[in-house]
């Protein structure tokens, strides 16, 4: 079967992955109303592509916190990947470094953070934090990210509690035997998300800073008020989120939200998006919405799920080639020359 788009691999993956794997990887909370809006928002997009450009030499390269990355898609960070692939993400870190684009790891990963690090050495790699009960396994954490050579810590915002995800209730979801949450090992007992503390506010920003000299990013934002709280306490960048619609159902699609939060931060740090991207134009209308650069979430699990570090280049390059065309027919030969008067939202 030759791999053409994204539903490709997400068909590929729904046929071959056990059940259990598809259904925890592709849950949304509740009636799963955020997660399926996440996608249909950008179908109310539409573009104002420009004409006679000189489109004959394109350069889709950008810069993510003075690192360049061959085109403006990063990993998101997701959890579990040895469910999608025996490597887990040791192979997604290789297919980051690959592609030169940026891997965020996630704490809850089924490899150490110093296993990722050695499988792809000088990748740009972030890595995602979720604040435990137990503060001084964050701590901990944080330090080993960054003497692993981690180049930014993703606090993520939006999880004091995990969402109500029916079929993972369903499936009695927790992982095989064999699998760890590596980075927690001898920390507390395995996959008990209950240990999540439920009490960090903007406050601990400023604990963060004093653990590390990494940037920070906060990841989980929705509104400007809290774009606004996130720069004035200091945060290099903001990724525009609501967790693949697997927290609070009934929110707003990140596309949505992008454009008040761009507003609110005018340019005081790096804004991005993750949710709903599966096509290189969906790349292109968060870039002319104000992202600087959007992640995938599930996407790069599909690809894992269908080959691997294989699977997970392919699913990128096809992203990629998809994103330089969109460009090209929209009149922009680089990422510079994408703005707000590209795009129009649908009238009612």
């Amino acid at each position: 079967m030759a791999m053409v788009c994204l539903s490709d691999f997400e068909a590929y993956a729904k046929k071959y992955l056990p059940k259990i794997a598809w259904d925890f990887f592709a849950a949304g909370a509740d009636d799963c109303n955020t997660r399926d809006e996440n996608i249909l928002a950008y179908k109310r997009i539409h573009f104002r592509p420009r004409m006679l450009r000189d489109v004959s030499v394109m350069d889709i390269r950008t810069k993510i916190l003075g690192s360049e990355i061959s085109f403006p898609v990063g990993i998101a960070p997701t959890g579990f990947h040895q469910l999608a692939w025996p490597d887990g993400e040791k192979s997604t870190a290789r297919a980051a470094k690959a592609m030169n684009t940026c891997y965020i790891a996630s704490t809850y990963s089924t490899c150490t953070l110093e296993e990722i690090s050695a499988a792809a050495p000088g990748g740009l790699r972030w890595f995602q934090l979720y604040v435990h009960c137990n503060r001084e396994v964050s701590k901990n954490l944080v330090q080993r990210a960054e003497a692993s050579g981690f180049q930014a810590l993703v606090l993520t915002a939006d999880l004091p509690y995990t969402g109500r995800r029916r079929d993972d209730i369903r499936n009695g979801f927790r992982l095989p035997p064999h699998m760890k949450l590596k980075n927690l090992e001898g920390a507390f007992e395995v996959c008990r998300m209950s240990l999540l503390d439920a009490s960090v506010t903007w406050n601990d920003i400023y604990w963060l800073r004093s653990l590390t000299q990494l940037p920070i990013i906060i990841k989980g934002i929705l509104t400007r008020e809290d774009a606004e709280l996130a720069v004035r306490h200091g945060v290099q960048g903001i990724i525009v989120s609501n967790h693949g619609g697997r927290q609070l159902d009934g929110g707003l699609a990140t596309i949505d939200a992008l454009v008040e939060i761009v507003e609110a931060v005018q340019g005081r740090a790096e804004v991005y998006l993750d949710g709903g991207i599966r096509k290189g134009s969906d790349i292109l209308k968060a870039l002319a919405l104000g992202a600087k650069c959007v992640f995938i979430g599930r996407p790069a699990l599909w690809g894992l799920a269908y080959k691997g570090e294989e699977g997970l280049q392919d699913v990128l390059r096809i992203l990629q080639d998809e994103f330089r065309l969109s460009m090209a027919l929209a009149g922009c030969a680089s990422v510079s020359e994408i703005g707000p008067h590209l795009v129009q939202f649908s009238k009612l």
